[in-house]
């Protein structure tokens, strides 16, 4: 019995070497794949891995490039026109189960045309996938084929597709400067913003939660004793910071029913600036306000030196070198005293 066929359908020859499990078609070697099937399951997989609008583009892309090849090889061959190139083409493709393509409108001067396609391999995989809207690796298929014809960058626009219910997908054909080289660079840009804006809105969140996260913790209301709360002043003070403190401490003032705020400068940060003593006097005079007195500690010899400088009179306040003398003013003013209880043997 013999191991190799060959067989002639519409004038294309078609080739089986079973022996050495060879297909060929018009001499070339082919393969056959399962449309609903294996192809389906060829473009969920790219889809699965590089999502839909990237596996758009490599499907167009690819289209685009085969067809490129194909057109090139028929340019060449002098003796037959475009439009004979293109009816065997389409005829090539018909046999080889690539569906029906219908050229109509082909205008040599304007390299404009119009392609009419039933019952493609493409429609018939977005049909196994349950697409709603067809494929574009045929359309840029023909576009390429035609570039390769013309000479000229030709695209196309998707008038309809058989998908959507239509009898044929109707495309139409035009001279373009739209490239596939320009598409993939828009969509790796646009990748790429994207990416970028992700980032950014991660680290302004993240900041904004640090920056809320460091304000609870940088100057915490620390309710000492009955009515005395005390306020430690940590690091930098710049006006946004400084704002916050403040509408923070007073709201929360009224809660403890402080009479005394002491406010401990210890901690602020050595390069102060303008705004750090401003906001040791609004602090204060807005205590002041809804009835309770600021007792200022720890002033270090170079805040000690920017007050000096400034044109801000913190001479309403009573100041101590310690927050325990701080403390301990406060009790006294209030008429209270500490006592040492020692136990007795």
């Amino acid at each position: 019995m013999g191991h190799e066929y060959n067989y002639d359908i519409a004038g294309y020859d078609f080739g089986w070497d079973v022996k050495s499990g060879k297909f060929t078609f018009e001499g070339e070697d082919a393969v056959l794949f399962w449309i609903s099937s294996a192809m389906k399951t060829f473009f969920d997989t790219i889809e699965e891995i590089s999502g839909e609008e990237a596996s758009n583009l490599v499907f167009e892309s690819t289209g685009f490039r085969q067809g490129l090849v194909v057109g090139q090889y028929f340019e060449k061959m002098k003796e037959v026109s475009v439009a004979e190139a293109a009816d065997m083409i389409t005829n090539t493709y018909a046999t080889a189960g690539w569906g029906l393509t219908i050229i109509k409108d082909l205008d040599f001067e304007t390299k404009t045309f119009t392609a009419f396609m039933k019952d493609s391999w493409e429609h018939k995989v977005n049909v196994a996938q349950g697409k709603k809207k067809g494929g574009s690796f045929l359309p840029a298929h023909y576009a390429g084929v035609f570039t390769g014809l013309f000479r000229t960058n030709i695209w196309y626009k998707i008038k309809q597709h058989q998908l959507e219910g239509h009898e044929h997908s109707v495309i139409e054909y035009f001279p373009s400067d739209v490239t596939i080289a320009d598409n993939i660079h828009q969509l790796a840009r646009k990748k790429e913003s994207e990416q970028i804006r992700k980032l950014e809105g991660l680290v302004e969140e993240k900041t904004a939660e640090l920056k809320e996260l460091v304000n609870k913790l940088s100057s915490p209301i620390i309710p000492v004793l009955e009515g005395i709360v005390v306020v430690p002043l940590i690091g930098k003070y710049e006006e946004d910071r400084a704002d916050q403190l403040i509408v923070n401490t007073l709201n929360r003032l009224p809660s403890y029913k402080a009479s005394y705020l002491v406010l401990d400068l210890t901690g602020m940060d050595q390069e102060i600036g303008p705004h750090a003593v401003s906001l040791i006097e609004k602090i204060g005079s807005a205590a002041r306000l809804i009835g309770t007195k600021t007792i200022l500690v720890g002033i270090s010899s170079t805040l000690g030196i920017e007050i000096t400088q400034s044109n801000i009179n913190l001479s309403k306040f009573d100041c101590f070198q310690t927050l325990q003398h701080g403390i301990h003013y406060a009790i006294g003013q209030m008429g209270r005293k500490i006592y040492n209880h020692k136990k007795q043997s």
